[in-house]
């Protein structure tokens, strides 16, 4: 696809890799399709990304359970490692991080098994995700981790155009100031629509699927 292009750091495994055009997702138009595809898949590049986010957190918050959005288990993985590597404090009875992903129903309400309610009930709970944008995934989640009972410290994404959630901080590596003309639209509101613009792909958590 046309006028692809990475937003680099001084870590060569850390970047973000972002494609310009008409995209619409679930619930926006964009100008910008944000590609994390390796950063998810990519063992050195998920292993910068945790690092990352780790940084955000400070020695003594409390993690118990990692729940990933978007596909991030990879990530979430290495992000245990690291804070169990940097002592970070959990109150499991097994002294491990836990690392979930939740079920989807109906209308995009997240669920969690029997199995796997102990390992939010009560738990500190960081949710991961590969990008927070118009927030509704998030807001799913947060509303998951509060019906079941946990306890949420924090919202973490690769990209997030939103710095909070329900209350709750959003940190992430990326954010529109690295794209000083990124733009996200409700369907019916989309400027590129009005003006003839075709739609290039189609997007979600998964990669995009040209029209």
């Amino acid at each position: 696809m046309a006028n692809e292009f990475k937003i680099k750091t001084r870590n060569p495994e850390l970047f973000l890799r972002v494609q310009k055009g008409h995209f619409a997702t679930m619930h926006s138009h964009t100008n910008y399709y944000i590609d994390v595809t390796t950063q998810k898949y990519r063992m050195s590049e998920a292993k910068a990304v945790a690092k990352e986010i780790v940084s955000f957190y400070r020695s003594n918050t409390v993690i118990d359970t990692i729940i990933c959005l978007d596909g991030t288990e990879v990530i979430g993985a290495f992000v245990a490692q690291e804070l169990t590597d940097a002592s970070f404090m959990n109150l499991n009875a097994h002294q491990t991080i836990y690392i979930l992903s939740p079920e989807y129903i109906g209308n995009g309400q997240m669920v969690f098994r029997d199995n796997t309610i102990p390992m939010i009930d009560n738990k500190h709970i960081l949710i991961l995700a590969a990008s927070v944008t118009t927030g509704k995934s998030a807001l799913a989640a947060v509303d998951a981790v509060n019906y079941y009972g946990g306890h949420i410290e924090g919202i973490s994404a690769i990209f997030a155009t939103v710095s909070e959630c329900d209350g709750h901080p959003v940190t992430s590596i990326f954010n529109p100031h690295d794209l000083e003309d990124y733009q996200s639209y409700k369907p019916h509101r989309c400027p590129m629509c009005q003006s003839g613009s075709k739609l290039e792909a189609l997007v979600n958590s998964y990669g995009f699927s040209k029209l």
